[in-house]
């Protein structure tokens, strides 16, 4: 890539391990980046369910239906940072890609709660993922990630857990073998 080229943006992509982050955080994750710009990069883990309960850290008045649902962790960043993610038939222009919204404020989450429709979609994130200006970029060149393109049935995945092998048999034969290693390699 030249000198000049400004890099591509990964706004509205899956990330996902490429088998190179063993030690980190981000083993075996699945990435919707949010944000991508010059400035850096913003993106919230979408196969790690917490243990609790949204009603169980939130005390904010919300419907019981988003008080029962799980809380996911978005990342590593500011763990005690609210973010969620919404779709419905009727958000055609969403700020992530079309049809899926990005929010951060406890009355944004109140208010898409309290406008309840059948084909309304919601998850709620504490923490998140973040890189600083060219920290992405740099990451992609010494491909530390896979891309694949996000859809709203990837993002909203009734099965979070098996989301990182799911989309790595979506990608194809070679990709396979990354697939089916264990979470644990001592136990090989």
């Amino acid at each position: 890539m030249g000198s000049t080229e400004k890099p591509k943006s990964l706004k509205g992509q899956l990330l996902l391990d490429g088998g190179k982050l063993r030690e980190s955080f981000f083993h075996q994750t699945v990435v919707l980046i949010c944000q991508h710009d010059p400035d850096g990069a913003f993106g919230l883990v979408l196969n790690r369910p917490s243990d609790k309960e949204v009603g169980d850290v939130l005390a904010a008045q919300l419907p019981e239906a988003l008080k029962q649902q799980r809380l996911f962790y978005g990342g590593p960043v500011q763990p005690e940072a609210l973010s969620f993610l919404h779709t419905d038939s009727f958000l055609p222009e969403g700020n992530v890609m079309a049809n899926l919204q990005l929010a951060h404020s406890l009355d944004s989450l109140v208010e898409v709660g309290e406008s309840f429709s059948p084909t309304q979609q919601v998850r709620i994130f504490a923490g998140y993922a973040g890189w600083s200006a060219g920290q992405l970029d740099d990451e992609m060149r010494r491909q530390a990630w896979l891309t694949h393109p996000a859809s709203l049935e990837l993002v909203f995945h009734a099965e979070p857990g098996g989301l990182w092998r799911k989309i790595l048999r979506l990608k194809g034969w070679e990709y396979r073998l990354l697939a089916e290693t264990p979470e644990d390699l001592s136990r090989n």
